[in-house]
């Protein structure tokens, strides 16, 4: 099932998400990212929102223009930021600064081998972080980007598809 086919699973309540759909993925030159970026990212959020049938559309539309460690590398942000995301949020929230002062004591070693490059996990991570509403990593991820000199529109694709993404996923499920 491609993108093409998830739409048509969707309701009539969908036409906008079924439009942004069509547009993000019909227009990925446009967007600012490469095709390890744009399709890195759309996976790293498909794994991230856990279902099934939008992973396999997504993984169709990837199939033969990204490789494997692409693939990988989006499993692996979207593994880490689960992590990440609920920890340093906790950190933002807690009125009590104590636990910023502690040592986080958590294993983070792929964010520096992530298996593609460095810019394009930090887009993926980005992505995810957005997702997760995570406001300390959104920060982190976006700086390292602009000292990567990484654009601001294809930082702002990355959240587009974060969040059409994520409105794909709510239509299927009021369908």
């Amino acid at each position: 099932m491609a993108i093409a086919d998830y739409k048509q699973l969707l309701g009539d309540h969908s036409k906008d998400t079924k439009l942004n759909l069509s547009s993000l993925f019909s227009n990925v030159e446009q967007s600012g990212l490469t095709n390890d970026q744009f399709y890195g990212t759309a996976l790293s959020l498909v794994y991230t929102l856990s279902d099934d049938e939008l992973t396999q559309a997504v993984e169709e539309e990837a199939e033969g223009k990204i490789e494997e460690n692409v693939k990988t590398a989006a499993k692996t942000a979207a593994s880490l930021m689960a992590m990440n995301n609920i920890y340093y949020r906790f950190l933002h929230l807690s009125s009590d600064k104590q636990f910023s002062k502690l040592p986080a004591g958590l294993r983070m070693n792929a964010m520096a081998n992530p298996g593609v490059d460095k810019a394009d996990f930090e887009l993926f991570s980005l992505a995810v972080s957005a997702l997760n509403g995570c406001g300390m990593c959104i920060d982190s991820h976006v700086q390292t980007l602009l000292k990567h000199e990484v654009s601001a529109q294809a930082i702002q694709s990355s959240i587009k598809l974060a969040a059409v993404l994520n409105a794909a996923l709510t239509a299927r499920k009021l369908s």
